[in-house]
């Protein structure tokens, strides 16, 4: 009887187990949060193109061939136990193998959403929201954060801005527990799954793509920024109001670049990621901003690019292949200015600011006693 009873115990979980294992793998999953509004499934991924070899493309990263071969190489070198980026510690470089690897590869969809003020950042999908603001962060910007929070973040109290930091993760337990502790307080940091590194700085584009993609797939325009630079919101509503374009994103373009071949030099970029002698034409990533329509094209394309280190060429590549329009803006300074009251209030957005520095700009913009032509 016992035996029975055993039996029959083992087999209904059995049959749970696997009734739960069957309903999870229909979904890529946003960690702690809701699953992908667009599920990323192999029948999904294998119907984009892949692009193909082209010398001036980041696709072809130095015409590698892709083999049922090379592909059994890359898995076996690209499992996250092996020292991808997923695993590495946050002070380290990810090691990345010396020939091209499909960004799909090595990019760990997902979010800690645990602690994130998603209905505040974004309520309704983003129906009601004009404009998102993603501000990439470093883990130890702590003070950038909070001048940020204390100046010009303000204009995410109005019910059509919504405003969020974006990081990576760690494998400091004490830093985690850290960053637990902010985002409990205020409620605005997207993490993603890859660790935060200066290399890693396509994986965190590429997430937060991801997450309006998820979480916000309604918004009308979305500004990617640094945490080291000073955004003029009202300026860039009034910019906003003035521009109705589709599939376009607006920023500082550079054109004609060339590829830095030196290890040593902070731009470096090998020729296994890029082989072509000049970029394409291609936005500054300090501040850039993106029309809502083509979030999940990038999104999407992105995971079936060949990675690239440097995240505005890798965008460029990605934007160059779909064909979006991309548009000079002046008023993305997306440097240093002097600091008077009229310059700021005619940009946009202003690069390299240090921590204190951001109040006084904030001070100087909100100066009603300053009036300006």
């Amino acid at each position: 009887m016992r035996l029975c009873m055993v039996l029959g115990a083992f087999i209904v979980i059995t049959l749970i187990n696997a009734s739960f294992s069957a309903e999870e793998s229909k979904h890529v999953p946003s960690i702690g949060g809701f699953p992908m509004r667009h599920k990323i499934e192999k029948n999904v991924l294998s119907k984009i193109p892949i692009r193909g070899a082209s010398k001036n493309h980041g696709s072809n990263i130095g015409n590698y061939p892709l083999t049922e071969r090379s592909n059994k190489t890359e898995e076996k070198n690209l499992r996250p136990s092996k020292g991808i980026s997923s695993v590495q510690t946050s002070g380290a470089a990810p090691l990345l193998p010396d020939r091209p690897v499909l960004t799909i590869k090595i990019y760990e969809p997902g979010h800690l959403n645990k602690e994130i003020d998603i209905k505040r950042i974004c309520g309704y999908g983003g129906k009601y929201l004009k404009l998102l603001i993603l501000i990439t962060s470093a883990h130890s910007h702590f003070t950038a954060r909070m001048s940020i929070r204390h100046t010009w973040m303000n204009y995410g109290r109005r019910r059509d801005v919504g405003i969020a930091f974006v990081l990576g993760r760690t494998t400091n337990a004490s830093l985690y527990e850290s960053l637990n502790k902010e985002n409990y307080i205020y409620g605005d940091m997207i993490r993603g799954q890859f660790i935060d590194s200066y290399i890693n700085l396509t994986l965190k584009t590429i997430s937060l793509l991801e997450w309006t993609d998820t979480h916000c797939p309604r918004v009308k325009y979305i500004l990617k920024t640094d945490d080291d630079t000073f955004i003029n919101v009202p300026k860039l509503l009034d910019f906003i109001d003035g521009h109705k374009d589709n599939r376009t994103i607006y920023g500082h373009i550079i054109e004609n670049a060339k590829p830095h071949r030196q290890r040593a030099y902070k731009y470096f970029l090998p020729y296994h990621q890029y082989g072509g002698s000049v970029y394409p034409p291609f936005v500054t990533g300090t501040a850039y901003l993106l029309t809502g329509d083509i979030v999940h094209e990038l999104y999407v394309h992105s995971l079936r690019t060949y990675y690239i280190q440097l995240e505005d060429i890798f965008t460029a590549v990605l934007v160059q292949s779909l064909k979006i329009k991309i548009v000079n803006a002046g008023s993305f300074y997306n440097t240093r200015i002097p600091f008077l009251p009229c310059r700021i209030r005619n940009a946009i957005s202003v690069h390299d600011i240090k921590e204190n520095e951001i109040y006084d700009i904030w001070r100087k913009q909100m100066d009603s006693t300053v009036k300006c032509n």
